[in-house]
């Protein structure tokens, strides 16, 4: 996957926007004001920071070598995932989806009733 698949993908889920709130680089994609994934548009390698599941976290880094602990994020609750090839695009947008479900379910009902799910 390219940063520009990525872009587009994490921007058409529903009420995502896109900002630069730390510097010019580093893209952050947020769902209703909180942060579910986040890219360094200067690193060499596409690595992106996504929110995740602890215990799922834990799994992942023991099974994928390119997925380790969120850099510079809560290292419980975020993973820094490289994509290498070593697995799926399949694999990577399921785990963009995790950290935006996981986001999701945590807004206060009131937020959550604007989505529309099935």
């Amino acid at each position: 996957m390219h940063i520009e698949t990525f872009r587009n993908y994490c921007l058409s889920k529903p009420m995502v926007t896109e900002e630069f709130p730390f510097d010019e680089t580093t893209l952050v994609f947020k769902v209703c004001g909180k942060m579910f994934a986040l890219t360094g548009l200067e690193s060499p390698a596409f690595k992106v920071n996504l929110k995740c599941d602890p215990d799922k976290a834990i799994e992942l880094r023991e099974n994928y070598e390119s997925i380790t602990a969120g850099f510079h994020m809560n290292k419980k609750h975020w993973n820094t995932v490289l994509f290498d090839g070593s697995f799926s695009e399949d694999l990577f947008k399921e785990l963009i989806d995790h950290s935006y479900f996981l986001v999701v379910n945590g807004l206060p009902k009131k937020m959550r009733n604007q989505f529309n799910f099935d």
